[in-house]
């Protein structure tokens, strides 16, 4: 049945997505799916038809290839103009979303809420999240409890708070359930034989959480995530709504779980006694004690917390997957800040989807990050790899990511500073990014128009707007290559998950980006990870149940979506199921490489855990006896090439790699992130007779210079800091023409002006033209409105060329703040938009005069200053309204002008002629 409907999701996302297994060109044929694609927030539902129409039309033109509706609160003044969500009206709008978006091809995702989490004032009180409460109180013989067992806050008590369990336990360790002697109304009719005795309740309590940053009709209470019930009663709205049909929507989206406290169901206690074997019931002590006082008290703590995770995946993600399977759409979910397993949570979706949340360093000379402006929460692409994982195991073609949230501070984010973090998102396996992301602004909104508060905000009143299509481009022609074929990585390496559910201190466990410094660094996965990936080795991680489903073909580890993997790594650990053991030694058995950091030591859990205890020693007794392809190992590394499984060697240069698998050929993804400019001759573990450069900056492609090396072929690479490059390795000859590498002594004819400064378009007002003999930022004019200045301005000059005698001329401009359009004698040359700040212009020069005209755009902050200054009343949003990022309300009036325009140095780079 799993295999079944493994392959039923994967048909389904194939078709529905349009995912071309087959070899593809040199460049893939790019389509919506290879596109960026948005979160479309809509504020306060307040949307019309034309207003859709004509922001679709843009967004398109820009680049994109779809967007996420996600509906949340509203603008002051446009109250009047909202609509309820999932009336007839907001159906209506949604029909004309998925027309309009068809008729520009571009495809739409809808999140099935408002704001989140799930809810809405149609979950009744018995539906909603729930967590438990334990209660501790003493009774001796010979007297009635002088109080009540019910919870002693009124508060709490209003919740609606249900006695689910009493436990009395007794001085020689005696334990009775005397749940039936409480009366209606509290009263406990019940007391000792003998001794004092301790009384643990367990009471169900109604977190009363609503819904965050709910749109009008979406406001209420979110639903008990554990229960298919509850989800079912969630679901009923949208089968009334929808009547059948999809209308027109891909995916059905749902966002990180923030459920806050919800850890708990009604028929929790039936549910852990079905799974563990036991009754939990008679362990509310342990349960209550916090942290765990011995070991069987940790051992019910797991047996909690893994049953909790059952019931996430069984009760809402599987059966919320198949309810989107029937409606013809697929399903995107984000399993992060769960309490549940991650893997098997992103596994049961169709796209699972990870996060970025803040920004990364990276020491690419020149590229800012003021430390003022940025969250302390970097985004790390192991916790990203759950995501691809799940989806490589499974066969999921689809990795998607919410991307660039809260990348930097409000107004002040690059294009630049978007590249290499949407890099470290291709390279931890994400081929499908969502940006985070584009507010719905009506055409009479004043800029800056509607704005989100914790995003980049991608919208046309952004500056950078007309030059967003060349960061949208490079998106696309990567993703149409990380779309193609299979992944390709050699390990698959396991993930300790009840080790941690086993010792850890805290109560409530989310596995959330926020606290991996918690649950992922200090883990010896995460250590093992990490070197094993700095030696040069790529990977995915398995949880128990992706084990089960794997099978032994041709000496290597299949999974069921058709990945192939040469070795299973077991990092060191101290609990491990006796279920999972036996599986690993099954597959060591048939002849795949099983490494292990050491013996596991205990089985985790309470249930059965002697009959447990006796299977695990049986089994380590096969793990160590040789017989097998079971391997102990204190470095595995080493052991790894003892196995022939060889890193790749190029990690050596600095460069980060990532690989995707198609038919008779291989791709590697290249990239720079290192102070350092890279020119070596590589060697490869895949290798074929020809090999080509593919630059997904400007779609160029080229053949590479291959030479031979101790008997073996080697790529000369060539990269700056901030640039990356596909390599794609194939015994299929192909017409193009050799890359051509830049010499180390190029000659370098400096541009030098005069130079004519004209403001093209933005606000708030236009600063005068100015001419100068040097180039220098605009903002150091001593025109006072090109201060407050936002928008685009041209920088034009002439220049002289003796002669045009080289295929490759590189227009390098220096300092931009923030991005360039350059135009050579009236012809596009292209965009300059990220480091390093070039474009290739060879084919539009000539020899004698030639005329160049470089677009800069800046960003908004210089703009947003002014207005804050003037106090001018552009935040007008309700709820969150808008703060910082540090969450506090906002107010740029104190911030520095913003360095904005060109300074230089402008020149031609060229290889000097034979």
């Amino acid at each position: 049945m799993k295999n079944k409907a493994m392959a039923f999701w994967a048909t389904l996302l194939i078709i529905g997505c349009g995912i071309n297994r087959e070899e593809p060109a040199l460049w893939p044929e790019i389509n919506a799916q290879n596109k960026p694609w948005t979160r479309w927030w809509w504020m306060g539902n307040s949307v019309d038809s034309a207003n859709i129409d004509r922001l679709l039309k843009q967004y398109a033109e820009a680049g994109f290839g779809g967007v996420e509706i996600t509906p949340i609160y509203g603008v002051k003044g446009y109250e009047g103009k909202y609509l309820q969500y999932l009336s007839p009206e907001w159906m209506e709008m949604l029909r004309q979303t998925t027309k309009s978006a068809k008729n520009y091809g571009l495809k739409v995702d809808m999140n099935l809420g408002t704001g989140w989490p799930f809810g809405g004032p149609h979950i009744s009180t018995d539906n909603s999240a729930t967590r438990l409460v334990i209660r501790q109180y003493h009774v001796k013989k010979g007297e009635i409890a002088f109080e009540k067992i019910e919870l002693p806050d009124a508060r709490t008590r209003n919740n609606y708070h249900k006695l689910q369990a009493l436990t009395a336990y007794g001085p020689n360790g005696e334990t009775q359930d005397i749940t039936m002697f409480v009366l209606s109304d509290g009263t406990l009719t019940w007391e000792p034989e003998s001794g004092e005795w301790e009384i643990y309740a367990a009471f169900t309590v109604r977190t009363m959480q609503k819904v965050k940053r709910a749109a009008p009709g979406g406001e209420g209470l979110t639903f008990d995530h554990f229960s298919q019930s509850a989800l079912e009663s969630y679901l009923k709205r949208f089968d009334e709504a929808f009547e059948g049909s999809n209308q027109g929507v891909r995916a059905f989206f749902n966002d990180s779980f923030e459920v806050y406290g919800s850890n708990w169901t009604d028929n929790f206690f039936g549910e852990f006694e079905k799974r563990r074997g036991y009754r939990l019931q008679y362990h509310l002590r342990e349960l209550a004690e916090w942290p765990p006082h011995d070991e069987h008290s940790h051992r019910v703590h797991f047996d909690y917390r893994e049953t909790v995770s059952d019931l996430l995946l069984e009760n809402f993600t599987l059966p919320w997957s198949k309810w989107a399977n029937i409606y013809k759409s697929l399903t995107r979910n984000q399993a992060h800040g769960s309490p549940g397993n991650l893997l098997d949570l992103y596994a049961a979706v169709d796209i699972p989807e990870c996060e970025t949340f803040g920004s990364s360093y990276f020491p690419i000379p020149g590229l800012r990050r003021d430390s003022a402006d940025i969250r302390n929460v970097d985004p790390n692409p192991f916790m990203m790899k759950f995501a691809s994982s799940a989806a490589h195991i499974t066969g999921k073609p689809l990795i998607s990511s919410e991307t660039f949230t809260w990348l930097g501070e409000h107004f002040k984010t690059s294009l630049a500073q978007c590249k290499p973090e949407l890099e470290q998102v291709f390279l931890s396996g994400v081929n499908h990014v969502f940006y985070h992301g584009t507010t719905y602004s009506p055409e009479d909104a004043d800029w800056p128009g509607w704005l989100f508060y914790a995003s980049v905000n991608f919208n046309p009143g952004n500056s950078f707007w007309n030059h967003l299509p060349a960061l949208n481009q490079y998106a696309a022609r990567c993703q149409s290559i990380l779309q193609a074929g299979i992944p390709d990585n050699e390990l698959l390496v396991y993930w300790p998950l009840h080790d941690y559910w086993m010792t850890t201190k805290r109560e409530n466990i989310m596995f959330t980006i926020h606290n991996i410094d918690d649950w992922l660094y200090p883990s010896t996965f995460y250590k093992l990870c990490q070197s094993l990936s700095e030696s040069g080795y790529s990977m995915d991680f398995v949880s128990d149940h992706l084990l089960d489903n794997l099978s032994v073909a041709g000496n290597e580890l299949h999974s069921p979506g058709g990945n192939s993997y040469k070795a299973l790594i077991i990092p060191e650990l101290t609990y491990l199921s006796e279920k999972t053991l036996e599986k690993v030694l099954q597959l060591a058995s048939e002849g795949i490489p099983v490494i292990f950091g050491n013996v596991p030591s205990d089985v985790p859990g309470a249930g059965y855990i002697d009959i447990r205890r006796a299977k695990l020693s049986e089994l380590n007794k096969l793990l160590t006896s040789g017989r097998i392809k079971a391997l102990l190992s204190a470095n595995i590394n080493e052991t790894l090439r003892k196995e022939g499984i060889i890193p790749e060697p190029l990690t050596i240069s600095g460069l980060k790699f990532l690989r995707r698998k198609i038919r008779n050929g291989i791709y590697y993804f290249l990239v720079n992130h290192t102070p350092h400019t890279i020119d070596q001759h590589l060697k490869f573990n895949h290798s074929e007779r020809f090999a080509y450069f593919l630059d997904p900056m400007n779609g160029s492609i080229g053949l590479a210079g291959i030479s031979e090396k101790n008997g073996r072929n080697t790529v000369r690479v060539q990269l700056q800091p901030g640039e990356t490059i596909f390599l794609h390795f194939s015994n299929k000859k192909q017409n193009v023409d050799s890359f051509e590498y830049l010499d180390k002594n190029m000659e370098k004819l400096q541009i030098k002006g005069p130079w004519k400064v004209n403001f093209t378009s933005g606000g708030p007002f236009l600063p005068q033209s100015f001419e100068s003999d040097t180039l220098l930022f605009w903002s150091d004019s001593k025109d006072e409105n090109a201060t407050s200045f936002s928008g685009t301005a041209t920088y034009s000059t002439i220049f002289h060329m003796d002669d045009v005698h080289q295929k490759k001329y590189f227009l390098s401009l220096g300092q931009v703040f923030e991005s360039a359009h350059v135009t050579i004698n009236g012809n596009d040359a292209g965009f300059a938009w990220s480091i390093p700040f070039k474009v290739e212009v060879g084919k539009w020069l000539k020899k004698g005069e030639n005329r160049l005209d470089i677009e800069v755009a800046n960003l908004q902050a210089n703009r947003i200053r002014w207005m804050d200054r003037k106090g001018l009343g552009w935040r007008k949003f309700h709820e969150i309204n808008f703060v910082n990022i540090n969450y506090q309300p906002f107010d740029a009036s104190q911030w520095k002008i913003l360095p904005s325009g060109l300074a230089g140095p402008v020149g031609l780079y060229y290889n000097v002629p034979d």
